[in-house]
């Protein structure tokens, strides 16, 4: 967005994200939720909509969804109602998706994300539990599409947040953020390539000064965190070009092209009453308790948000390492359980952002596959800084740590590569290589004193590299000073 733009109106968004909950059966259903089976395979009567099947809550999507409001600050309603939302898609058997209207299970919640210029608190405005649809695929080639409903039914929880976001940087922000959160609650994989968490953006425009809102445009498909930055981009774009040429913005659902990267019209924005909600007769009240509550509050992690100030405290970290090992609750924890081993947060931190996460990068391989445990890499640290190791050795045992999963202790042993140290040891080789040395002696004495780089390198050869450079150094510059 030009910097003209952002003088002249101002960018107001919100985002509705729906993420898909990690429970083993459907919301109402005894349907699996597994992923990646023959379509149509995960179905019942129920999620057919078949006459005389009954809906029955999973209690577990309820606990999710009170861990995710309880995590976003937001009230848990003691008792919430679910609704008919109606309408007649393929992928929609019943006719209505079991949803939350009026009455949803968490209010007025908020969460404060990492911006370039500090931190910001986006206000949510509503969580609410809902079942999923299916999958509608469209063939190019034939006069109808197939419909794929193992899908259906699957809890989804809605995140719906404050218009409170002004950019698409803070909307960016504020999705990898809440992603942190989910993942470290343990409730939904947070995988957004293959829908697991999806989100639609609403943005408007206005001009600077005013106070009523734009006209809301709603962008979906928006399935990566670039995605929705992208589409955000050219849709602002888009509605200031209309503005200005006094073109009128249509209230209408438009979706995002990733390959021509526009915004295309898809169907006008609907209203409320467009889907007839009335409380669905088959499914009393949700009641929830205070004990239900109180357990709940009870067995929440540390979110991310708290790791990354304990991590910049405790650990003085600067916000760079905090930001990365924060973002994954399983690094988190191996940062943590290595410090434990040898108390050297800023070493252990680069070795794991550098190193680990490169060679876990290049080997295709996430975190809980990782073969180097915590206890090793802090122990091959640890023997870099007691000059047992060079840091070049440390590097190629880390390899070997890699390919192997053995100790640092064992593949020294293994190997012999034990960092020479003692400094009679090293000295009996200086004086050799000295003596063996006398034209590049004599240059050095002539003001070539490049040469010294020549006599380190003479000396860790002779070692097999494994002098303590360090000492080595020491020893040269006092003896060619005499």
């Amino acid at each position: 967005m030009s910097a003209d733009s952002t003088s002249e109106f101002e960018v107001v968004i919100g985002l509705e994200v729906h993420a898909q909950l990690l429970t083993d059966s459907k919301i109402f259903a005894r349907s699996s939720t597994v992923s990646g089976k023959t379509a149509n395979t995960l179905t019942d009567p129920v999620t057919l909509g078949l006459p005389g099947s009954l809906p029955v809550l999973n209690k577990r999507s309820v606990d999710f969804a009170i861990r995710l409001g309880l995590a976003l600050q937001c009230s848990i309603e003691r008792t919430s109602i679910f609704a008919r939302k109606h309408y007649l898609y393929p992928d929609l058997p019943k006719g209505y998706q079991i949803s939350q209207y009026d009455k949803p299970i968490c209010l007025n919640g908020s969460l404060v994300v990492r911006i370039k210029d500090g931190t910001k608190k986006i206000g949510i405005t509503r969580i609410h539990l809902e079942e999923d649809a299916g999958k509608n695929t469209h063939l190019s080639d034939e006069p109808y599409s197939l419909v794929d409903l193992n899908r259906a039914g699957v809890p989804l929880l809605e995140i719906v947040s404050e218009p409170d976001m002004r950019s698409p940087e803070e909307a960016g922000a504020y999705m990898r953020q809440l992603r942190q959160v989910l993942l470290y609650l343990d409730i939904c994989d947070g995988n957004m390539e293959e829908g697991s968490l999806r989100c639609d953006a609403n943005v408007s425009i206005r001009r600077r000064g005013e106070t009523k809102l734009g006209t809301k445009v709603e962008v979906k498909n928006l399935n990566s965190f670039r995605f929705v930055e992208r589409a955000l981009e050219y849709e602002i774009e888009r509605q200031i070009a209309a503005v200005r040429e006094g073109t009128p913005i249509v209230q209408e659902t438009r979706l995002w092209d990733e390959a021509a990267c526009t915004t295309l019209p898809m169907r006008s924005k609907e209203h409320a009453e467009d889907y007839r909600y009335f409380p669905d007769p088959d499914l009393l009240p949700l009641v929830v308790d205070d004990d239900w509550i109180a357990r709940t509050k009870s067995s929440l992690p540390e979110l991310p948000a708290q790791v990354y100030e304990r991590f910049r405290k405790s650990y003085e970290l600067d916000p760079y390492y905090c930001e990365i090992l924060a973002e994954e609750k399983a690094v988190a924890r191996y940062y943590d359980e290595a410090v434990a081993f040898h108390n050297n947060p800023i070493a252990i931190a680069n070795w794991i952002t550098t190193e680990l996460f490169g060679r876990l990068n290049k080997e295709s391989m996430a975190m809980s596959s990782n073969p180097i445990s915590p206890e090793n890499l802090a122990s091959l640290i640890l023997l870099v800084d007691n000059k047992t190791i060079s840091g070049k050795m440390a590097k190629a045992i880390f390899d070997e740590m890699f390919s192997t999963g053995s100790s640092p202790r064992d593949i020294i042993e293994a190997q012999g590569l034990k960092q020479i140290s003692d400094p009679a040891e090293l000295e009996a080789l200086v004086d050799s290589i000295l003596s063996q040395s006398a034209a590049q002696l004599q240059a050095y004495r002539d003001g070539k004193t490049k040469m010294f780089g020549y006599f380190v390198g003479q000396v860790m050869k002779a070692s097999d590299g494994k002098a303590n450079p360090q000492i080595v150094n020491e020893l040269l510059e006092r003896k060619l000073k005499a």
